[in-house]
């Protein structure tokens, strides 16, 4: 008898080994399953990084997620003239199906219409509404992106200590006038002259770069550089003891007439604009930096129709140790180039900073952050960048970055440009094989 108990519990035992086992296979082949899905997945973004123009997909932001129809009856809610055209005679005004889809992606940021939207939090260019790092640069192993920030008020009279802020409060001069709407198109006589780099007598105008007389040149303004965020300052320029490193006279238009200079001596013709807005514009608002300068650019434009690259140059507010890099014993100043997802063409844009940041890996291993895509979420999105896809947004450096590394950089970058310009005359001149 307690042989047969014995035995009787071993067989017990033994189907629940069995059943355990059965089930640890199963467990163990969904797990490599998985496992097996997320590395292809990883595998297809590192393969797009590096083959791909753009992200996998290009979203208009939170507002493109709600329908027409919604906007429309909200619409007649609130103003009684108002009729929805497509709205049927028996439908209700903001349908309970509306409202919840609305709720639950403003609370989750799920839109129940895309199911994309499951993974965008998880998987990398999904969610491209949010700022994404196109191409990374390897001066940016962490894929650290640039960040903004408004300059702080500040009530100081412009010019009484260099440092003047937004300039917000400063009255313009009464013989300015505030730059047209865009739709304006009359001329605007307080529009600097775009073909003139400066003086070489300014105080302003950086000193002269070394180099040699440029094999090749040419009398055309091919390139045209200004600042929407012309005080942008460095914190070693202004001193420490400032909170917001901003300066009338000592900022980023420095490093554009450095980078135009240095371009003109390789034969490059360049021009640069030192347009101060928060002093000659009336009513200046730093968040209008762009329809500014927007205009800045047009006029540029309507007065050189051979302009080929036009580049906003600006100073990132990162810290000094994801925006420098030291090569040969030199700290330079790093590039991010930000490309405007809201511009049509942006893939064009975005195809001219491939190939500068190709040609500055080449020269300048470790000083390209990358290539930044961005969308009206954040920011402009769009960065005067439909008025030519030979426009780019770029950053040189942080708030914690020197003079002296801002114009190696602009150097650098000066020497790349005029490669890229060079080499694609040398191809389009080049005698067809028969």
């Amino acid at each position: 008898m307690k042989r047969m108990i014995v035995t009787f519990n071993w067989s017990r035992g033994s189907r629940k080994w069995r059943n355990l086992l059965v089930t640890g296979r199963t467990f163990a082949i969904m797990s490599v399953s998985s496992m097996a899905f997320f590395v292809a997945i990883g595998l297809g973004d590192m393969l797009h990084q590096r083959t791909a123009a753009s992200p996998v997909s290009t979203m208009k932001g939170f507002a493109a997620n709600v329908s027409g129809s919604m906007f429309s009856d909200m619409l007649e809610m609130e103003v009684p003239a108002f009729t929805s055209e497509h709205q049927d005679s028996g439908s209700s005004v903001l349908s309970t199906k509306q409202v919840s889809a609305f709720l639950l992606q403003l609370v989750t940021d799920i839109n129940p219409n895309n199911p994309q939207s499951l993974l965008a939090r998880e998987l990398p260019g999904l969610s491209s509404d949010e700022p994404f790092l196109i191409r990374k640069g390897s001066g940016n192993e962490t894929a650290i992106g640039p960040e903004d920030h408004p300059p702080i008020p500040d009530n100081t009279p412009s010019g009484s200590n260099g440092n003047a802020g937004t300039g917000k409060g400063v009255a313009a001069p009464d013989s300015h006038d505030p730059i047209p709407d865009e739709t304006d198109n009359t001329p605007e006589t307080t529009v600097p002259d775009t073909n003139n780099p400066g003086s070489k007598d300014d105080p302003q105008t950086p000193p002269a770069v070394d180099s040699n007389p440029p094999a090749d040149s040419t009398d055309e303004q091919l390139v045209f550089i200004y600042h929407s965020h012309n005080r942008e300052s460095w914190f070693p320029v202004v001193g420490g003891n400032s909170d917001d490193p901003t300066s009338t006279k000592k900022n980023i238009t420095l490093v554009g007439k450095r980078m135009a200079t240095k371009l003109e001596e390789l034969g490059i013709g360049a021009s640069d604009s030192d347009y101060d807005y928060p002093t000659m514009i009336k009513n200046y608002k730093w968040v209008q930096s762009y329809k500014y300068s927007r205009q800045i650019v047009k006029e540029a434009l309507s007065a050189n129709k051979q302009l080929k690259y036009i580049f906003d140059i600006h100073r990132d507010s990162q810290k000094r140790k994801y925006t420098t890099t030291t090569i040969n014993g030199k700290d330079y100043a790093q590039v991010f180039f930000i490309i405007g997802q809201e511009n049509p063409d942006w893939r064009q844009n975005e195809k001219l900073a491939t190939e500068i940041q190709k040609g500055l890996e080449a020269k300048y291993p470790g000083i390209s952050r990358g290539i930044w895509g961005k969308t009206s979420k954040e920011g402009n999105g769009e960065y005067n960048q439909s008025l030519s896809t030979g426009s780019l947004l770029i950053e040189i450096g942080g708030v914690d970055n020197t003079l002296e590394e801002s114009y190696r950089t602009a150097d650098a970058l000066a020497e790349v440009v005029a490669d890229l310009y060079w080499g694609d005359a040398k191809k389009v001149s080049a005698p067809k094989e028969s």
